[in-house]
């Protein structure tokens, strides 16, 4: 019987299909810029094999990410479950809303934006807006139906 993966390759395989996924590049073409098989890239990305430092650095250069955030909020082994194969995955990736299309979609366009203070306005403007939403959730408005005309 195979060993399951450590906790931290799994983690690191996460955040690299994080990264990967925000791009908008697919297993293929970062296989084709480190120079492996899109398969090699899947089983790094699933934990099933461990990532080395040299291939750690090569996917931060290509992926244009920092290597520590691939290790950004791991919180040691208990924090992961380990899935058998028909295990629902764990429950902080399955509903993890960096991984939802609309997220995804957001953040490419956000960084389609070449100007820096267009970006930074429209940054604040979000913050705004999550504040103020924030601040509804706590303090609902109550329901007033339209008047028909």
């Amino acid at each position: 019987m195979p060993a399951q993966p450590h906790p931290v390759d799994v983690h690191v395989g996460y955040r690299v299909r994080l990264r990967r996924t925000l791009l908008g590049m697919s297993q293929q073409k970062l296989a084709e810029a480190i120079g492996l098989t899109f398969q090699q890239v899947q089983k790094y990305e699933q934990g099933a094999n461990r990532i080395g430092s040299s291939r750690l650095y090569q996917l931060s250069k290509v992926l244009d990410t920092p290597i520590a955030n691939f290790f950004e909020d791991f919180q040691g082994p208990a924090s992961i479950r380990q899935p058998g194969l028909a295990e629902a995955p764990p429950e902080g990736f399955r509903h993890d809303p960096l991984m939802r299309r609309e997220t995804l979609e957001l953040v490419r366009a956000y960084y389609k934006i070449t100007d820096p203070s267009v970006r930074k306005r429209l940054f604040d403007l979000t913050k705004s807006l999550a504040e103020i939403a924030d601040q509804d959730v706590g303090n609902p408005k109550p329901h007033r139906p339209r008047k028909p005309r």
